[in-house]
């Protein structure tokens, strides 16, 4: 399977849930989440808004924060991570 398949499933609606719930998991706001991606902000804005969605690289890097995160020390985020790994990409 290339690399950018798996993320063809997403579907518009779910996206944008994806990227809210782990912005709000993170406590940060779209400004700082832009940041942590390495996008602007008005990118994180269309892609929660669903006017926009984000390439395969960014849902790549998306997917290795979450499988980050499913490692933290924090229990609260880390079953919100392993939760949202399981929903979108497995």
């Amino acid at each position: 399977m290339a690399f950018h398949q798996q993320y063809v499933s997403i579907e518009q609606p779910a996206m944008s849930q994806l990227i809210r719930e782990l912005r709000q998991t993170l406590k940060l706001t779209q400004e700082k989440f832009a940041v942590h991606l390495g996008v602007s902000f008005p990118t994180i804005n269309r892609w929660e808004k669903g006017h926009a969605t984000p390439s395969f690289l960014a849902l790549k890097q998306i997917e290795i924060l979450l499988n980050q995160l499913s490692e933290s020390a924090d229990a609260t985020v880390r079953e919100r991570c392993q939760s949202m790994r399981r929903k979108y990409f497995l």
